[in-house]
């Protein structure tokens, strides 16, 4: 008998819990539907948009995070993309554009999925995409 999954949820490790909100939540518009109990200030944050959900976690506990991020410790974000299933990818690149968040324009794969993608603030790729008519 096969495993019976009903969803997934990827953990995102951040550097700063209040900018990644101002990027998902603020920005994106996915909603906070649980935390660690410190708001903004959480170490941890489940967010939802569309039915689909994303955990962030701070990358420090608390008083111990340094000035900046360590590039050893994020040298692979760049290498991590997040997939968004989004039917109507212009509306997203205009929402985006709208929001402050910089995107080359969609573009369809050669695979045939028209696709927009952004890095969020720890440098995490992120597509939004949908199979081209």
């Amino acid at each position: 008998m096969a495993i019976d999954i009903c969803g997934m949820a990827p953990l995102l490790e951040v550097f700063d819990m209040p900018t990644s909100l101002a990027f998902y939540r603020d920005k994106l518009g996915f909603k906070v539907t649980g935390d660690s109990g410190q708001g903004d200030e959480s170490g941890w944050v489940m967010l939802e948009l569309g039915g689909e959900t994303i955990m962030l976690n701070t990358a420090y506990d608390d008083g111990s995070r340094p000035d900046s991020p360590d590039p050893a410790r994020v040298a692979a974000h760049s290498d991590t993309c997040i997939y968004f299933g989004c039917q109507d990818i212009d509306a997203a690149y205009e929402h985006l554009k709208t929001n402050g968040i910089a995107g080359e324009p969609p573009a369809v794969a050669p695979y045939g999925m028209k696709q927009l993608y952004v890095r969020d603030p720890d440098n995490y790729n992120l597509c939004f995409q949908w199979p081209e008519k």
